[in-house]
């Protein structure tokens, strides 16, 4: 069940039927398809709109020093073209290496742009999206900018804040982001050191999420702040070699006093670490933390307390959960409890609250 790559999203194709439909029949038809398409508009209509774009394309190149129109006159840095990126434009990445910064300022992010789309994977020739092939051409955005030692490491690489789910990253490697900061509260330079959402809910696709470390959410930290949403859906991700001093090796998901509801299917986490939960540690304080985890698989991760899979855990008034379908367990370690705790036996659905 290893993680696909899938560039695109593919639209749903509906075939006609050869004879007339009648049109009381028709009517029938239209309310039904209008409350299905009510239910599931909260997916259906992302994805829709993240495959037809009406914006521009920007270009982006290593080491290029053009204005980022096509991609003999690429802009050489990812910064520039987040900063000039509108609504519905999508920004074509190629193969290297992308740092926040190089000037050693470990407080900068990539900062993303509500209802654009970042695609990695390119070889710098392509003229669509069906070209690219990501696996072939790596596209790295590191959060290496200082010495080759990891202590003066970007603290969170990318960072989003009040975005929607238009917001796509898709064909990434995230990497080297240190999150080794002390704050009293969630924040982003002791939380998220690959990801920080801040009341954020982005697309996150085909990305790879390596040797990241930080306090609290290794990779990915997803913010729920006071009457805040935070719900990012993330699909076909690696997730390898993460770690948090305290809890969520790979991801922390936080429903602080608003909701996070992030889903998170066809996943692979291996050998991460963390003290609770090294694959996915969920809490709510007065919020809602709902999670969906789909057909995920987990292996060699290791908890130095409990959760080597997930960990849940609710304060005050919280509540929090984790929806279990179709995963994968193998060889994860944790000291204290089984891999998903509290209790986990048999193949059930719903994992409860600590």
């Amino acid at each position: 069940m290893a993680p696909k790559s899938s560039p695109i999203i593919s639209s749903r194709e509906w075939q006609q039927n050869r004879r007339p439909t009648p049109f009381a029949l028709m009517g029938v038809v239209f309310i039904v398809l209008s409350g299905i398409l009510q239910v599931f508009s909260s997916t259906t209509a992302a994805e829709e709109n993240l495959n037809s774009r009406p914006g521009k394309i920007i270009y982006v190149k290593a080491e290029s020093e053009g204005n980022g129109k096509s991609w003999e006159k690429a802009f050489g840095n990812l910064q520039e073209a987040l900063q000039v990126a509108k609504k519905n434009d999508q920004i074509w990445v190629a193969e290297g290496e992308y740092k926040p910064t190089y000037d050693g300022n470990r407080e900068i992010s990539f900062l993303l742009v509500e209802a654009v789309a970042l695609f990695g994977g390119f070889a710098g020739t392509e003229t669509s999206l069906e070209e690219r092939d990501a696996a072939a051409y790596p596209t790295i955005l590191s959060g290496n900018i200082g010495t080759p030692l990891d202590d003066d490491n970007s603290h969170t690489v990318v960072f989003a804040e009040n975005i929607t789910a238009l917001t796509l990253v898709d064909g990434f490697t995230i990497r080297g982001g240190r999150s080794d900061g002390i704050a009293t509260k969630a924040h982003k330079n002791s939380c998220g050191a690959a990801w920080f959402n801040l009341n954020a809910s982005p697309t996150i696709r085909n990305c790879r999420f390596e040797n990241n470390s930080a306090r609290e959410g290794g990779a990915i930290y997803n913010l729920a702040g006071k009457n805040g949403n935070s719900s990012p859906y993330i699909s076909h991700c690696v997730f390898v070699g993460n770690q948090a001093d305290l809890d969520g090796g790979c991801l922390f998901n936080n429903g602080d006093e608003g909701t996070c509801k992030p889903r998170i299917e066809n996943c692979k986490f291996e050998n991460n670490m963390a003290t609770y939960g090294s694959g996915i540690m969920n809490r709510a304080r007065y919020g809602m933390t709902l999670v969906q985890v789909r057909e995920c698989e987990f292996y060699k991760n290791k908890a130095l307390e409990k959760g080597s899979v997930i960990y849940n855990h609710r304060d005050k008034t919280g509540i929090c959960t984790t929806k279990v379908q179709d995963c994968v367990f193998n060889g994860n370690y944790t000291t204290e409890g089984p891999e998903m705790n509290p209790n986990y036996g048999g193949n059930p659905d719903i994992v409860g609250n600590e």
